[in-house]
């Protein structure tokens, strides 16, 4: 049988148990043997990880071909526009090719139930910022970011949210919870 743990993974935590530079790990937050990550969360992003102690439930996660989709919350830099939008919907191109096309949205006060990033982001007096629901079934590496930046809209914070079935709510930075052994979904 699986098991599933899901954790809000804190801004600079390093998604790995261990670290020869000294920075914050998993370790700081889970105490459970034998669990592994089932896919990385970028050093400055927050928000869900999924790991879980079965080898073949880590893979179907993270194989691209099981296209298991990943939700994100972007605070982009600038004022959204149309065209930017389609350009993301359709896939735009990075340098190591086109991504696949995402599911993107405008947020509005649901972003409110996120809590403040320690330290906060830059704000900028003359510069709004706007926040995009991104939802993708890639996994290359820094995709949401690079993504964002290719359509002239920096993201500033990248929260994950979802991943499949499982989900960030209730969950407070740094915490963690055990969860029932549904396999992920591909919405």
């Amino acid at each position: 049988m699986s098991n599933i743990l899901v954790f809000n993974k804190p801004y600079q935590v390093l998604s790995q148990f261990n670290d020869d530079q000294g920075r914050e790990t998993l370790a700081g937050y889970i105490d459970m043997p034998n669990y592994y990550a089932a896919g990385r969360l970028d050093y400055d992003s927050e928000g869900l990880m999924v790991l879980t102690d079965d080898g073949q439930l880590q893979h179907q996660i993270t194989n691209p071909k099981h296209k298991v989709e990943k939700t994100y919350w972007a605070q982009v830099e600038g004022c959204v526009e149309e065209h930017q939008l389609k350009c993301l919907r359709a896939g735009p191109m990075l340098k190591d090719g086109p991504t696949q096309p995402a599911k993107v949205r405008l947020l509005g006060s649901q972003t409110e139930k996120l809590w403040p990033r320690v330290p906060p982001i830059r704000e900028r007096a003359s510069i709004p910022t706007q926040w995009l629901e991104i939802r993708i079934s890639e996994g290359r590496n820094r995709q949401v970011r690079r993504m964002t930046a290719a359509v002239n809209l920096p993201t500033l914070r990248l929260v994950r949210i979802a991943i499949g079935s499982w989900r960030l709510k209730g969950l407070g930075v740094g915490e963690w919870r055990l969860e029932d052994t549904r396999k992920p979904s591909s919405q």
